[in-house]
């Protein structure tokens, strides 16, 4: 596999396809665990796991499973390492797993590891698969813990749970409501349409570039 197919792996999976930023999916766990900064990390890496996992189990067994059962097969995998997560959670960060809760089991339903799992996982090389994986829930995990930053230092003026804008800030606590995570992630989704947009006029001007440039290097190769 060339760095090229891997950068274009990683960018899709981490942006361009970002589960959140350009799908809009994964949005139970987005808007329902992302009172903190800490929680959405917690709920990212958990789903990176599972993702991780599910991407390679299902390219290992891709060509084992009949058609007709494929998205129950893939269920079942993604259910099994949700089990694995949420077991060694409980286990080693007990706290956090008491504060995401039911979010975690309902992993299982997020339709962003299985949409990964259909339309790539089971069409690619194992490598691939995990690559696609991990550049996929790590765009998850960056959008939650954005969401959940943005509402910990509005809501509350603090970040990882320490106060960074002192006594004289007054907190809107209407940003640590459910109301204030959609207001919050309609204001990070305008930011990422602009970021967007400025990439794709930066891409078309060095496409521009590139095709001017060309005439002139076959007129310099004609002489």
């Amino acid at each position: 596999m060339s760095n090229t197919d891997t950068k274009s792996i990683i960018v899709d999976g981490f942006w361009n396809n970002n589960a959140v930023f350009a799908q809009l999916l994964g949005m139970c766990p987005l808007l329902g665990v992302t009172t903190t900064a800490i929680n959405g990390i917690g709920m990212g890496l958990a789903s990176t796991a599972v993702l991780l996992g599910s991407n390679i189990v299902v390219a290992m067994v891709k060509n084992f499973i009949p058609s007709q059962v494929r998205i129950p097969s893939y269920i079942v995998i993604i259910a099994s390492f949700v089990t694995i997560v949420d077991l060694m959670m409980n286990a080693f960060v007990h706290d956090l797993h008491k504060v995401l809760g039911l979010f975690i089991p309902l992993i299982v339903v997020n339709c962003a590891i299985l949409g990964r799992a259909e339309a790539f996982a089971s069409k690619v090389s194992v490598v691939k698969a995990a690559i696609d994986g991990i550049a996929s829930g790590l765009g998850f995990t960056f959008a939650l813990f954005l969401l959940g930053a943005v509402r910990e230092i509005l809501g509350a003026g603090a970040l990882f749970g320490y106060d960074i804008l002192g006594p004289s800030f007054h907190p809107a606590i209407g940003f640590v409501l459910p109301p204030g995570a959609f207001i919050a992630l309609g204001f990070i989704l305008m930011v990422v349409k602009w970021i967007d947009e400025k990439r794709e006029a930066k891409a078309e001007a060095r496409a521009k570039a590139e095709e001017a440039a060309k005439p002139a290097e076959t007129a310099t190769a004609t002489a």
